[in-house]
């Protein structure tokens, strides 16, 4: 794994990993849209499907698709004795299963603007597992950096009326909190696992994901519905941009430029959403979504002067 961690170009614009800037920024602004976009999706689909199903079928389209996709290279997955396939089955599970089903108990009664406030803690939580389980060492700027892109976070999704019942159902506001270390925590276990082609890690990791998605599906929601043709367009966007072609890409951009990159990225991705809401959804343009993208920006080149 390379040792440059940042987006900052060299001389020749060409990072010192050998990403050519203009890639690294449009493999960004892929991740901000396709996962900013799925909430907007999510929203859409589960009016006529539950969560557990839609989470099911996405994975499981995205792991099939990205499993022909190694097939048409001529790739080919590990024998199960392999010790990769621990690493990966780990990171289907913190960073598939385990903290949609956090999330999904976490707000039946959590709303969705704290949710996403306590999810925005999960860059934050990835700078720190990144400075003790890897090479990227945090410092003044860059965790000063930090703490303000949440800071915007909390500009965006704060409620106006601020009481203590905010914090009153804090046992399902753990849980949520803990679905955000656990995509953290999958960052790391990324930039840890051993070397393996991103396409083939994302076939292992969305294979266990979509095993371990169908199992709680069948368990919780019983027996698959047939979907309408509007929730089976979410399936298939979701399935081949946020699920597929994005595991993909984020694996490859943690092993080319580290963790603290995609920390980055994460604070983008609510903006995104609420855009793409305001947009397609018509939900209400606020004053705070340009203060919030100001403050976040910020925090990101305040975090960039720390690399």
């Amino acid at each position: 794994m390379s040792e440059q961690h940042d987006i900052a170009p060299s001389q020749n614009n060409t990072l010192r990993t050998g990403i050519e800037t203009p890639v690294l920024l449009t493999a960004a602004l892929f991740l901000v849209l396709v996962w900013g976009s799925a909430f907007t999706l999510i929203g859409v689909a589960v009016r006529t499907i539950s969560p557990e199903w839609l989470v099911a079928y996405r994975m499981t389209f995205g792991a099939g698709l990205v499993l022909a996709y190694c097939l048409m290279k001529g790739y080919r997955l590990p024998p199960i004795k392999d010790g990769r396939w621990a690493w990966y089955l780990s990171m289907g599970l913190t960073g598939a299963s385990l903290p949609f089903v956090l999330i999904a108990v976490g707000q039946k009664t959590v709303d969705s603007g704290l949710t996403a406030i306590l999810v925005g803690t999960m860059p934050l939580m990835t700078v720190v597992l990144a400075h003790i389980f890897t090479d990227e060492k945090l410092n003044f700027w860059k965790s000063l950096g930090f703490v303000l892109g949440f800071f915007g976070i909390i500009i965006l999704f704060l409620p106006t009326e601020i009481s203590l019942d905010l914090v009153s159902d804090w046992k399902a506001q753990l849980l949520i909190l803990g679905a955000a270390f656990c995509y953290a925590s999958t960052t790391i276990i990324a930039a840890r696992a051993p070397e393996t082609p991103s396409a083939v890690g994302a076939a292992m990791m969305l294979l266990a994901g979509a095993a371990m998605s169908m199992i709680w599906a069948i368990g919780t929601a019983g027996p698959a519905p047939i979907p309408d043709l509007t929730v089976i367009i979410c399936i298939l966007v979701l399935g081949i941009g946020s699920t597929g072609i994005a595991t993909v890409t984020y694996l490859w951009l943690i092993d080319e430029v580290g963790p603290s990159v995609i920390a980055k990225i994460n604070y983008l991705v609510p903006i995104c959403s609420v855009i793409l809401g305001v947009t397609f959804l018509s939900e209400p343009l606020d004053w705070r979504i340009f203060v919030s993208l100001a403050v976040i920006i910020l925090g990101l080149m305040i975090a960039r002067k720390g690399r």
